[in-house]
């Protein structure tokens, strides 16, 4: 019989674990006709815009390509940073509305604390070019004919209440457009209307817990529609629609960036840390409100 290595074998090789990876030892290419490049000093290239050996943007001795006014570099964890292009990028903040967070509805002490660090982030996304979705549930009559019967328990209380219900005071009807409840909390409603005016912010309705569940949503359309390839994301609950939208989005082979400290969840413990774990280690990448408004100050 043989004698058990202690070796892990060759093909229990990790494919997890890139916030942990060292750096690589020599410019590596990852994709096909949709491809990134990572650098020995740490960049990961998501422009698209120079391949390994390739055109005329290539050094040819593994330096990354100067960096063009049109990009930008944002740190994440790992000690890299993600070169990205700037009117190709978006933050897609999910949720952030009266009815997940409002104190007269429920106690969301962590959803709160995203309120800080989104109003830094957001302005400093805005001023690099990148483009500011705020997704949120906002359903029409004909929609509530339409959702999954599991959806609908979900949001039910002891069989009563649900989607359309009329909430007390002046909340309106549940998740339902227009009402207040669905509106964006506190000074994020601002925040965003100033947005609008502006032309950087774009309101963006789901029915689902994902903003991506199916092609043709208003989510997929807006984002094909003006050529984005990389996403932020921020919002509650991080374990529901901020993660359900995530992984849609990298099913659909878009970068995936989690904003950490504007990302929350009601669950008990685990339920955030596996979001953490997840979107650093295998969708994508994590960066916070700080490193997004050094990426700002550094431009």
């Amino acid at each position: 019989m043989p004698t058990p290595s202690t070796s892990p074998p060759f093909h229990d090789t990790p494919i997890l674990g890139m916030t942990a990876r060292p750096p690589v030892d020599a410019p590596l290419e990852y994709g096909g006709t949709d491809f990134w490049v990572e650098y020995p000093d740490g960049l990961m290239d998501l422009t698209r815009s120079a391949r390994l050996g390739r055109g005329k943007d290539d050094t040819g001795a593994g330096v990354p390509p100067p960096i063009a006014p049109s990009q930008v570099e944002i740190p994440v964890d790992g000690g890299r940073r993600v070169r990205v292009v700037r009117d190709q990028t978006a933050l897609v903040v999910i949720d952030m509305q009266n009815f997940f967070l409002h104190p007269d509805l429920r106690t969301h002490t962590t959803g709160l604390a995203c309120v800080d660090p989104l109003m830094r982030a957001v302005p400093a996304l805005r001023n690099i070019g990148a483009k500011i979705l705020w997704v949120n549930w906002g359903l029409t009559d004909a929609e509530l004919l339409t959702i999954p019967p599991a959806l609908v328990r979900g949001f039910m209380k002891g069989g009563r209440g649900g989607f359309g219900a009329e909430m007390p005071g002046k909340f309106g009807r549940f998740l339902m457009r227009g009402a207040y409840n669905s509106e964006l909390y506190g000074p994020l409603q601002g925040m965003y209307e100033a947005g609008r005016d502006a032309g950087t912010d774009f309101w963006i309705h789901k029915n689902r817990m994902s903003g991506l569940w199916g092609y043709q949503t208003a989510l997929d359309l807006f984002l094909k529609e003006h050529g984005i390839k990389t996403l932020l994301f921020a919002g509650v609950n991080a374990d529901q629609c901020v993660l359900g939208t995530l992984i849609d989005a990298y099913f659909r082979g878009y970068d995936c960036i989690l904003v950490r400290d504007a990302t929350a969840t009601a669950s008990p413990t685990g339920g955030l840390e596996n979001v953490y774990f997840n979107a650093g280690n295998a969708y994508g990448f994590i960066t916070d409100s700080e490193r997004l408004v050094a990426a700002d100050t550094k431009d």
